[in-house]
């Protein structure tokens, strides 16, 4: 049996709808990334941020998870505050951000449509963010950002998709790693304040006081 990388190939074949809107958005935006983002992060991470999928004008845009769209600036601000990231957030890959003992994922790798990937795509992008969690050889907390995530992470431990409950700030013992999960950090959530900033930083403190 093949051994299935941590990262996709920057041009996934897998998905063929999801092959299909990269070739739209090349077309449209060829300067853009356009591909499966890879992780980004800190090779030894206690802790791991797994989001959803790339935004179609953020990570799908400039290569680097959560730089470029809305949801980017909580996630680095909270980061920046309580340790795990250094230097300034500017939304772009080439900024002097750095992460320390965190690392930043996505469920699905590749833009889906309207940011919501079909069950067989979360299903065939899987072994990647199975791949990349057994890759991170002193993770202890697993933080998820949307119920996709929280899914999608479950079953890559091969658990149950509702081995965790639904719900900001739910956490569970699956396997060695504790998982938490939180609203997504989507200007969506923040916006109509369903997530607040405080609210996202009571996850992320939970996740130090565990590491």
């Amino acid at each position: 049996m093949a051994v299935v990388p941590p990262e996709a190939p920057p041009k996934c074949p897998l998905c063929p709808r999801l092959v299909e809107y990269r070739h739209d958005n090349e077309a449209k935006e060829p300067n853009w990334f356009n591909g499966a983002v890879a992780s980004w992060g800190d090779p030894d991470a206690r802790l791991l941020v797994a989001g959803l999928a790339p935004g179609r004008g953020g990570a799908n845009r400039t290569g680097r998870p959560f730089t470029g769209d809305g949801a980017g600036w909580l996630l680095y601000a909270t980061l920046k505050k309580l340790g795990f990231a250094t230097g300034t957030y500017e939304a772009r890959p080439d900024d002097d951000l750095k992460l320390h003992d965190c690392m930043i994922t996505n469920a699905v790798r590749c833009a889906p449509p309207g940011n919501k990937p079909l069950p067989v795509e979360e299903a065939t992008c899987r072994p990647f963010l199975a791949a990349r969690i057994a890759a991170l050889p002193k993770l202890k907390v697993i933080v998820t950002l949307g119920d996709v995530s929280r899914r999608n992470v479950l079953k890559a431990l091969g658990a149950k998709a509702n081995a965790a409950g639904a719900g900001h700030a739910v956490e569970a013992e699956v396997g060695p790693y504790r998982l938490i999960n939180s609203y997504h950090c989507s200007r969506l959530n923040t916006n109509t304040g369903r997530l607040t900033p405080e609210m996202f930083e009571a996850v992320f403190r939970r996740a130090q006081s565990l590491l």
